[in-house]
């Protein structure tokens, strides 16, 4: 179950260029998955769908090749910052 949700986010951030936390759309088929409600082959199935899936996005993504790595520091510096201002605890 949780290959496939990561496989579904996966290509969500490639596609879409956001991070999906909450697969609603997804989560009978997820929730039949872990209780062993789905047959292997059917899981597996759908497993090599999303791979091919997987690999498209990736070779047709427009992110960067590597992150921004200091806007993603003044981006954790800020909301750090702001936190502790708030009194808010990690």
């Amino acid at each position: 179950m949780h290959l496939v949700r990561l496989l579904l986010s996966g290509i969500a951030l490639l596609r879409d260029s956001i991070v999906v936390v909450r697969v609603e759309e997804h989560r009978d088929r997820l929730v039949a998955i872990r209780d062993g409600g789905v047959s292997w082959q059917e899981v597996d199935a759908w497993r090599l769908d999303l791979h091919r899936d997987l690999d498209a996005a990736y070779a047709s993504t427009r992110l960067p090749e590597r992150p921004d790595y200091q806007a993603a520091n003044r981006f954790l510096l800020k909301a750090r910052w702001t936190a502790a201002q708030l009194g808010v605890s990690p």
